[in-house]
């Protein structure tokens, strides 16, 4: 779903943004920031970039042939007209 190493740097860019007085409390921000992150990606309805391009082949191959058939069917047409 969610690429793991892509969380983690958002995770320490966040905790990065983390004024230097709160030095004490930032590991402890840091787990928090990746659970909420998380959390909030798992309710999203993401997919893989990979199942993302293995659809878009699918659709392409399908309305590859759809325009085959829109073809034939105009053929077949022409044909019961004459």
């Amino acid at each position: 779903m969610f690429d793991p190493k892509a969380l983690d740097g958002l995770t320490e860019k966040l905790s990065q943004a983390i004024p230097p007085g709160f030095s004490h409390v930032k590991e402890d921000l840091e787990k928090h920031i990746h659970a909420l992150l998380q959390s909030g990606l798992s309710r999203l309805d993401l997919v893989s970039r990979e199942e993302f391009e293995v659809q878009k082949a699918v659709l392409a191959k399908t309305r590859s042939r759809l325009e085959q058939l829109e073809q034939r069917v105009d053929e077949l047409e022409q044909q019961l007209k004459a």
